[in-house]
């Protein structure tokens, strides 16, 4: 259990770190590649805390829109969570930034795939399948 907890720890990681490469308006304030990493990890446990804060509030399973809108309202609770984690590194001092909607709203589609990929490898409940 442990370690499935590791493996999605480091997708997350590695999800963040490919929205951070790939978006000019995600920003990483360190130039040092050890600071890069412990930036990156500080990030992903930041981003995981206000996921699991607040995503449920997200989740609107019992509204007639459901269906039509899951698609359209993930999006937006993604961007959502991508800003609120922007936010909360501000507090804290983590040099770690996204500018605006737009690239939290891209940053979010690219979290969401890189994650997606990574469950489909460790499988539904991160087991290792032979």
């Amino acid at each position: 259990m442990i370690g499935s907890f590791v493996l999605r720890f480091l997708a997350t990681v590695v999800a963040l770190v490919v929205a951070t490469l790939l978006l000019p308006g995600v920003t990483l304030g360190s130039s040092e590649v050890p600071v890069e990493i412990v930036t990156m990890v500080v990030v992903a446990a930041i981003f995981g805390a206000v996921n699991g804060a607040v995503k449920p509030l997200f989740r609107f399973r019992h509204t007639p829109g459901y269906l039509i809108l899951l698609g359209a309202a993930l999006l937006v609770a993604n961007a959502a969570l991508l800003l609120l984690t922007s936010w909360v590194c501000s507090l804290l001092r983590v040099p770690w930034h996204v500018d605006g909607f737009a690239s939290a709203l891209v940053g979010g589609i690219i979290v969401s795939v890189v994650s997606f990929l990574a469950n489909a490898l460790l499988g539904s409940r991160a087991v290792v399948h032979r």
